[in-house]
């Protein structure tokens, strides 16, 4: 069995005021090679979990792992070499192109004098050759549209390196193309380098044809944790969702979710 890279065991996280944990008892783990998709509501603890697996979430019970090691004791800036992250939402501080953005993805490598080395400028450049951005490198990246500002951020977080990725909606933004091209991208990491991924997504049918199991999250509990086929039964979804579903699956066995509408008539309905 592949080495553990991500690793949650019995964590609850309660942030001040919160009248409930946004994490109560989650277990889960995440292995070298694997694309791991966490799922559910809004609300239901998925961004809260990667808090956790980063060490930046208070835990009030459990222990997060990050190979092996209490995140807490990993150094900040060992830490980002191993893992590169793409957070749900970010804006730019202060006037960068394109270019500039992707290469502080390798700040975590650089020597103490901050000089980029030629092996930075490749990393940084073939980060920008997988994720298709290398004909706006010299765009300020104020000009962007959202999409293109997604995928710079995941061209930084390639420019790491990284051992694995954690990945909060990093499909948000992007039309049909370079959403499919992004998953597509992700699991060529995780196949033929070994990386392991965790993402969160709210595109179920997008995670159940990319990724190799999913975690479904209701109020802060993992209520489901297997392949997609096993977590996404349509009465489950439709009891976590609180809307009625229908699972179809594709030729390949891959489900795919359907929402219904309700009958009108029915609370909620005109």
């Amino acid at each position: 069995m592949s080495e553990a890279v991500f690793a949650l065991e019995h964590v609850s996280v309660r942030y001040p005021g919160a009248a409930a944990p946004s994490l109560d008892d989650a277990t889960l783990t995440v292995r070298a090679g694997e694309c791991v998709g966490l799922v559910g509501p809004n609300g239901a603890g998925k961004t809260t979990a990667l808090r956790a697996v980063l060490g930046i979430a208070p835990l009030a019970g459990g222990t997060a792992r990050v190979f092996g090691r209490d995140v807490r004791e990993w150094p900040r800036r060992e830490l980002a070499r191993a893992v590169g992250v793409l957070s749900q939402r970010e804006e730019p501080a202060f006037p960068l192109t394109v270019r500039e953005a992707v290469v502080m993805g390798r700040y975590p490598h650089l020597d103490a004098w901050q000089n980029l080395s030629p092996r930075d400028e490749a990393a940084a450049r073939a980060a920008l050759e997988r994720t298709d951005v290398a004909d706006l490198a010299g765009r300020w990246v104020g000009t962007l549209s959202g999409g293109e500002w997604q995928r710079v951020r995941l061209a930084r977080a390639l420019a790491q390196q990284p051992r694995a990725l954690v990945l909060d909606e990093p499909s948000a933004s992007l039309d049909l193309r370079h959403e499919m091209e992004l998953f597509e991208l992700v699991v060529d990491l995780v196949r033929r380098d070994g990386l392991a991924a965790l993402v969160v997504s709210h595109h179920l049918n997008a995670a159940a044809r990319f990724c190799d199991r999913l975690v479904l999250f209701d109020r802060g509990r993992v209520v489901a944790d297997a392949p997609p086929a096993d977590v996404l039964a349509a009465d489950r979804l439709s009891a976590v969702f609180g809307w009625p579903v229908a699972v179809h699956r594709l030729p390949d066995g891959v489900p795919q979710l359907f929402p219904e509408r309700r009958p009108l008539g029915q609370p909620g309905t005109a």
